[in-house]
């Protein structure tokens, strides 16, 4: 009966959310970061038991309006337990199928009443990675054609299945020190051509995201997760110069399977195959 009872969790997807929180002197988490570890260990052992959960955001203010307006204690689970459940009832929500936690949030921001800002999202969050190596300014129409289509080859090499991409890039040293994140899912059966249109707010904002490492040179990488015939396939690339190399497979099981705050080992997901990146022919067959 376990397994046949969905979750739906309300996630704090900002920083400043759990600092909102913090006032409530039962709330048990101190940082962002530690939260969201914490957040992953529960949704890695729910899916273990096979519990299909949901995401959906949690927003302290409208929390606060609701405690107020419900007659209910904030400071105490029970109440952050209704108030999930009345957002569950009228909000957008995800599902949860595996991936790290932080992957989602962007698609959480994202969702219905953001879409159609995500042209706009993209090109305020671009200028946070530094600027072009060559031209001193952001990425140009060049390189968000070449993002593109690396977008495009990446799709192509992924095979039969649904699939959930997701670019992160570092700040350069001229950066503001926030890392870029964007996320796109492609449904079962979806052609790469549409899924890779600039007309989507996802592609876009992902393309933009690629277009802005690429052209910067900052730190960043593409995962690439693939569900099919019950099974999960993860592969990765890095950013090299301004395309895409594969990371090879125990570079790909080292990046899923460490704690990046800690650098502690972590047990790998049930069910996760972990592959290396397929090389992507370059533009015009041009060495990346």
């Amino acid at each position: 009966m376990r397994r046949e009872t969905p979750s739906t969790l309300a996630l704090l997807a900002r920083p400043c959310d759990v600092e909102a929180m913090r006032r409530y002197r039962g709330f048990p988490h101190r940082d962002h970061p530690g939260y969201l570890r914490t957040v992953e260990r529960l949704l890695r052992s729910l899916t273990a038991q096979g519990v299909h959960t949901r995401l959906l955001l949690f927003d302290p203010a409208r929390y606060a309006r609701f405690c107020a307006e419900s007659g209910l204690d904030p400071d105490s689970p029970g109440a952050r337990a209704r108030y999930t459940a009345d957002a569950a009832a009228d909000g957008p929500s995800l599902p949860y199928g595996g991936e790290p936690v932080a992957a989602l949030i962007p698609r959480l921001l994202g969702g219905p009443g953001g879409r159609g800002t995500g042209g706009r999202r993209a090109t305020a969050l671009s200028p946070a990675v530094g600027t072009c190596r060559s031209c001193g300014r952001g990425p140009g129409p060049g390189t968000t054609d070449r993002a593109r289509t690396a977008l495009g080859r990446l799709l192509d090499v992924a095979g039969p299945g649904s699939h959930h991409l997701v670019c992160s890039v570092s700040p350069t040293s001229g950066g503001t020190g926030l890392p870029l994140v964007a996320a796109l899912g492609v449904p079962r059966g979806a052609p790469a051509s549409a899924a890779a249109h600039p007309a989507d707010a996802e592609a876009l904002l992902f393309t933009t995201v690629l277009a802005a490492g690429l052209a910067t040179g900052a730190p960043g990488g593409v995962v690439l997760r693939t569900t099919h015939a019950g099974r999960q396939t993860v592969r990765g690339w890095r950013l090299h110069g301004d395309w895409l190399s594969p990371l090879t497979e125990a570079e790909v099981f080292a990046a899923y399977c460490t704690d990046p705050a800690t650098g502690a080992p972590v047990p790998p997901e049930p069910g996760v195959a972990y592959r290396p990146g397929v090389p992507l022919p370059p533009p015009n067959g041009t060495s990346p």
